[in-house]
């Protein structure tokens, strides 16, 4: 009788696929720096992180509003009436509405477009114009910007350049277009997102305890005969006593059975540090007081004047950007209603936390200097 060989079986495994452990924002993770064409990564990126979204409308806001006045009463009267009433949008109403967009997508994206509408020899509006819809293109000239719109077939430059309203945010050298305020900070966020994921996990698996029933047979022949049934039907009592429903059922058996929970054991990270690591690159980007952003990382709430020093220079210089796209709208306008004068802007006093110990301290130095005058006025000349 020929010998066969005996035929050997491989062991079962039984795997269990795991759920996705990634955050919902998947442009973050898919970041490549230096990368053109960024606007839908800075717009999920304000989205995913509400600090940064906090910071970027804070920024608008501190900058504060501004009037427009002409030398002309005439061309006064008819300026303000206009910058109070023109229209944004096709919703919005008043210059401020349109600026206030208009710095909020220059911060975002580093670049802000809009147009002046002139219908019937008259301006009849403001209009933000996406940046997803332009492209910006080398004039022929070699200097100048070229504003284009996309359709669908090829860029074709704007009809009226004229009217268009173009700013750039820190350009780098030969670039047409800025540098969004948010930029390097992807990576950063990316990390935190992380974190913030895993700690909600984490808090999953705890609310949501999963369970090891261990069930172990005597050493007797009859237990290990049926160690197998009496598995499953351990198994199958014990997932009835859990089921959801409102019902409370016992769970009772005999046997060597043994119920952990899974995952007691693991020790959750300590979150603290790493986070406000991340929140730190993050707010010293933004520029801002981390008190402003709601956060309690220093012993007094008062902002020091260094702090409102640096801040109040920041808001002055985005002023800077902005006041020759006020101009340019009020020029517009006047020169289509006939005027000759010139517009002039004139921006609201920055007010910050410590704006009173600062006029303390004017007023201060100002009855200081006053004495002194006085001292050297009394004093009498020294005989010749």
């Amino acid at each position: 009788m020929p010998f066969k060989r005996k035929r050997s079986y491989e062991a079962a495994v039984q795997t269990a696929s795991g759920r996705s452990a990634s955050h919902p924002f998947s442009l973050l993770d898919g970041y490549v720096p230096l990368g053109t064409a960024q606007t839908r990564l800075y717009a999920e990126l304000r989205e995913a992180i509400p600090i940064i979204d906090a910071a970027v409308t804070k920024l608008v806001l501190l900058t504060g509003g501004f009037e427009v006045r002409c030398a002309d009463s005439a061309a006064d009267k008819e300026l303000r009436r206009f910058v109070n009433s023109v229209p944004v949008g096709g919703n919005r109403n008043g210059i401020w509405a349109f600026v206030s967009s208009y710095f909020e997508q220059l911060l975002t994206y580093g670049t802000s477009v809009g147009e002046i509408i002139v219908s019937s020899g008259d301006v009849r509006g403001l209009y933000n114009a996406p940046l997803e819809n332009i492209e910006l293109r080398r004039a022929a000239d070699g200097f100048g910007v070229e504003v284009c719109a996309r359709g669908v077939a090829a860029p074709v430059p704007v009809k009226y350049p004229e009217l268009i309203l173009l700013s750039a945010l820190n350009p780098e050298p030969g670039e047409m277009a800025g540098c969004s305020l948010l930029k390097g900070l992807p990576f950063i966020s990316a990390v935190l997102l992380k974190i913030y994921n895993t700690i909600g996990l984490n808090w999953e698996r705890v609310g949501n305890v999963r369970f090891a029933v261990t069930y172990k047979p005597q050493n007797d022949a009859f237990d290990k005969a049926f160690a197998k049934e009496r598995a499953i039907q351990v198994a199958k009592e014990w997932g009835d006593a859990m089921q959801p429903g409102g019902r409370v059922k016992d769970f009772v058996t005999v046997g060597d059975v043994s119920i952990k929970v899974i995952g007691a054991d693991n020790q959750v990270l300590d979150s603290e540090i790493p986070v406000r690591q991340m929140l730190e690159q993050i707010v010293a980007k933004t520029g801002l007081p981390p008190f402003m952003l709601g956060l309690s990382w220093s012993s007094t709430e008062r902002m020091s004047s260094q702090q409102a020093d640096a801040l109040t220079s920041e808001l002055e210089g985005y002023r800077r950007i902005i006041t020759p796209v006020i101009d340019k709208i009020c020029r517009t306008f006047l020169r289509l209603r006939g005027f000759s004068c010139e517009p002039e802007i004139y921006w609201d006093d920055i007010t910050l936390q410590d704006e009173v110990e600062l006029s303390r301290a004017r007023l201060y130095n100002a009855q200081s200097e006053l004495i002194e005058n006085k001292k050297e006025a009394n004093v009498s000349p020294l005989p010749k």
